[in-house]
C-alpha cells in the first residue's frame, strides 16, 4: 500500500461505506454487557472499536442476568440462555441499542426482532489447564480434584480414562483460579480467550489442543447483536427504519455498521458452521458436545481442470470436527468432514446429521 492510499479505516467518499459512517459520526450508542469483569473487558474491546472507527459515543450499561444472579449449575437454572435473556429484553425494550455476548452462550435461534449483526476476530479457541502445582494433565494422576463449570469438559476430562474426580464449580475467572491457588482443587480448566482478555495467561500451566479437548461451538468468540429485522445470518439488507416485533422502533442502519466495523469473514463463517451443528443436533450450550470449525486446504485440482466454484483458495474449505459424549466420559462419538466455507450451516448440519445417526441423542441422555 502506498502513502496516498486510503486505510480501511478511512472514511472519505470514495471509501465503501463512508456514508454508513458518516451516518453515526458523533452520535451515542448504549452497549448492554454483562457486570462481570471479563464480560465488562470484551464489550469495553468493542466499544473502543467503535469509537476509533465510527467517531461516536458509546455508554457501557451493565445488566445483570438469571446466570449471574444464581450460584446453581447453569443445568439447573434453565441453561441454554441464562446469559443472554436479560440483554435480548433490553434490546427489545429499547433500553440499548446493541449488546456484547460471548457466543458460546448465546442460543441457536434468534428472537424475532433481534438480530446477529457482527462476529469480530476470534481469539484462541482452545481449552487451558491452571495447576499451581505447575503438573500437566497427564502428570495431575488418578484422583486429583480437576474443577470445571462445563458438561462437555468434564465429560471429555472422564473419557481420557485418567481417573481424575471431576467438580464441578462456578464463579467468574478470578474466584475458579482462587479455589486452586487455595488448594480447594488440584487444578480448572479454562477458556484460553477468556484469559488472554484478562491479560491472566500467566496463570496457565498447559494449553489443551482440540485433540484433547474440542471447545465448545463458538469459543473464543463475541456476538454483537441489535434490534432489527433481517434476512440470512446478517443484516446487510436491512431497511433504514422498519419495527421490530415487538412495536419498538429500529434503525436498521446500526446493524448495517455493526457489521461492517466489526465483523471478521473468517470468524463468521466458521462459527456459523458450529452453530448450525449445535443446532442441528438439538443439543444446547450446555450439553457434553464440542465443535470447531477451521479452514482447510482446498484439494488440487488436475491440470487443466478446475476447482469447484468456493473451493478455490485455503478460505474456500472448511473442515468441521464435533463431538459428543455421554456425561460419565464412558462412550465419546467423535467425527469431522471438509467442505465448501459457501454454506457452513449446510456443512454443520451434515456433521450433525452423522452424529445424529450414530446415536447421539441417546449418548447425551436426550431421548
Amino acid at each position: 500500500m502506498t502513502a496516498m492510499e486510503p486505510t480501511s479505516t478511512e472514511t472519505d467518499s470514495t471509501a465503501p461505506g463512508a456514508t454508513l459512517l458518516a451516518r453515526f459520526t458523533g452520535r451515542r450508542l448504549r452497549l448492554g454487557t454483562r457486570r462481570s469483569a471479563l464480560a465488562m473487558v470484551q464489550s469495553g474491546m468493542i466499544a473502543a472499536q467503535l469509537r476509533a472507527r465510527v467517531g461516536c459515543a458509546v455508554d457501557l450499561v451493565p445488566i445483570i442476568t438469571a446466570g449471574d444472579r444464581s450460584p446453581a449449575e447453569i443445568s439447573q437454572i434453565g441453561g441454554t440462555g441464562v446469559f443472554v435473556s436479560a440483554l435480548r429484553d433490553a434490546l427489545l425494550a429499547g433500553e440499548i441499542d446493541l449488546a456484547v455476548h460471548s457466543l458460546k452462550d448465546l442460543p441457536t435461534a434468534t428472537p424475532p426482532g433481534l438480530v446477529l449483526a457482527a462476529v469480530p476476530t476470534r481469539e484462541d479457541t482452545r481449552d487451558v489447564l491452571v495447576s499451581p502445582s505447575g503438573r500437566r494433565l497427564a502428570a495431575l494422576g488418578p484422583g486429583a480434584r480437576v474443577a470445571t463449570g462445563s458438561s462437555r469438559r468434564a465429560a471429555q476430562l472422564r473419557a481420557l480414562g485418567l481417573g481424575f474426580d471431576v467438580v464441578a464449580i462456578r464463579g467468574n475467572v478470578d474466584t475458579r483460579l482462587k479455589k486452586a491457588i487455595d488448594g480447594e482443587v488440584d487444578a480448572v480448566v479454562l477458556a484460553y480467550a477468556g484469559l488472554a482478555r484478562l491479560d491472566r495467561l500467566d496463570a496457565v500451566t498447559e494449553i489443551l489442543e482440540p485433540e484433547v479437548m474440542l471447545p465448545a461451538p463458538g469459543q473464543g468468540a463475541l456476538a454483537v447483536e441489535c434490534a432489527g429485522r433481517g434476512r440470512g445470518p446478517h443484516v446487510g439488507q436491512i431497511g433504514d427504519q422498519t419495527r421490530s416485533d415487538h412495536g419498538q422502533p429500529v434503525d436498521g442502519g446500526l446493524a448495517e455498521l455493526l457489521r461492517f466495523v466489526l465483523d471478521d469473514a473468517s470468524s463468521s463463517v466458521a462459527v456459523r458452521a458450529e452453530r448450525a451443528f449445535l443446532a442441528g443436533i438439538e443439543a444446547g450450550c450446555t450439553a457434553p458436545v464440542g465443535a470447531l470449525a477451521v479452514a482447510a486446504p482446498a484439494p488440487v485440482a488436475a491440470v487443466g481442470t478446475m476447482a469447484p466454484a468456493g473451493d478455490a483458495s485455503p478460505a474456500g474449505r472448511l473442515r468441521l470436527r464435533a463431538v459428543v459424549a455421554a456425561p460419565d466420559g464412558t462412550t465419546v462419538l467423535r467425527r469431522d468432514v471438509t467442505g465448501s466455507a459457501v454454506d457452513p450451516e449446510a456443512l454443520g448440519q451434515r456433521l450433525a446429521d452423522d452424529l445424529l445417526s450414530a446415536g447421539a441423542h441417546s449418548l447425551m441422555g436426550i431421548r
